[in-house]
């Protein structure tokens, strides 16, 4: 036991969005119960990459008595968890946290895809190239983000668009949020980070006629402004009904 830095986590404040967990690169941190918990003292570095992340500011660095920092079990911790890290040596599943901290591809972009939907496949192939989608879960560092054609919709889009795979898309990373019910600071911050590190060749902004929806317009051409990126902007309005 050393005295050194550590992360605390204020659970009073903490959501459980699984930002931090996203964020740090030694495992050190998961979701248990809806909160956000560090699951081994010696996988936390002290270093504090997550604090950045938290929209709640929950998380903060404090100096205890605890295990020393190490990273050889940090290795084999991050290789027993790709394997099947959520189960305990009876079996049983474990809190380990939502899969969808992890980003995935699904399918490769192809920007080269047609968007029109062909007669045997309309309506009923996915066309999700990523996961996670929703904003706080992204990673803007994940590869299938860099030079992409990327596909921001508010996230009533395709509940009543029957055709939104084949007609937006396909060949598209994803990332959804709604600009109403979302806390609009952290969701533009992070979609400027986006736009920052993986420069996205195009982005298509579809959103519902309903007035609240413009707002997630302004947040992408505004989050563009602050990247400091040119990236042209295509915007699609889709009716309650379903039609542009």
């Amino acid at each position: 036991m050393v005295i050194r830095k550590i992360i605390e986590i204020d659970e009073e404040k903490c959501t459980g969005c699984g930002l931090c967990v996203t964020s740090c690169d030694e495992g050190a941190l998961a979701i248990v119960n809806e909160k956000a918990k560090v699951v081994n003292e010696v996988f936390c570095d002290g270093l504090g990459a997550c604090i950045g992340e938290c929209p709640e500011d929950a998380l903060r660095i404090i100096e205890r008595d605890v295990p020393e920092f190490n990273e050889e079990a940090v290795k084999e911790h991050l290789a027993d968890r790709s394997v099947d890290a959520c189960h305990s040596s009876h079996g049983d599943a474990e809190p380990c946290g939502c899969p969808s901290a992890s980003p995935m591809l699904l399918r490769r972009p192809d920007p080269q895809a047609s968007s029109t939907p062909s007669a045997e496949t309309a309506g009923t192939d996915s066309e999700l190239v990523n996961w996670p989608v929703q904003w706080r879960l992204i990673q803007p560092a994940s590869p299938f983000f860099k030079k992409a054609d990327l596909l921001v919709a508010a996230d009533c889009v395709p509940f009543a668009r029957a055709d939104f795979h084949q007609s937006f898309l396909k060949g598209k990373p994803l990332v959804i949020g709604c600009p109403k019910l979302d806390e609009q600071g952290a969701f533009q911050g992070k979609l400027s980070n986006l736009f920052r590190d993986a420069t996205p060749r195009s982005v298509t902004v579809v959103v519902m006629e309903v007035p609240c929806c413009s707002g997630l317009v302004k947040m992408v051409k505004e989050a563009i402004r602050k990247s400091g990126r040119e990236i042209p902007i295509e915007i699609h309005v889709i009716g309650i009904d379903g039609k542009k």
